[in-house]
């Protein structure tokens, strides 16, 4: 978050349009979290849950995408500059990797905590 802030809020860039990567942040685990809980753990792929995680990469994707096609606005001058985007991608990949790692570390329902 910090990166995204950074990337709206210093003064050479001073616009505020990349903080809405947020929304994509809030949005991209809801399907993925909401399928768990409905789906069987039978060992086999679910429709269900390969549509929860299409849903999620689709947000993530949109994530990556909006800064760039931000950038590359066709006017006069673009809506946000690069160093913005560049901001905005390396916060995006913070945090799309802790997200990744909190599924993995919590993925399993019986886990014994012990072994840590």
């Amino acid at each position: 978050m910090t990166l995204v802030i950074l990337g709206c809020a210093l003064p050479q860039y001073n616009v505020w349009w990349p903080l809405f990567v947020v929304l994509f942040y809030i949005l991209s685990p809801l399907p993925t979290l909401v399928t768990r809980r409905y789906v069987e753990n039978t060992g086999s792929s679910s429709a269900c849950l390969e549509f929860a995680i299409f849903i999620t990469m689709g947000f993530v994707v949109s994530a990556f995408a909006l800064p760039i096609i931000l950038a590359r606005a066709p006017s006069e001058a673009p809506v946000i500059q690069w160093g913005a985007c560049y901001l905005t991608l390396a916060g995006n990949i913070v945090v799309y990797i802790t997200l990744l790692g909190f599924f993995m570390a919590f993925d399993g329902d019986d886990v014994d905590y012990s072994m840590w």
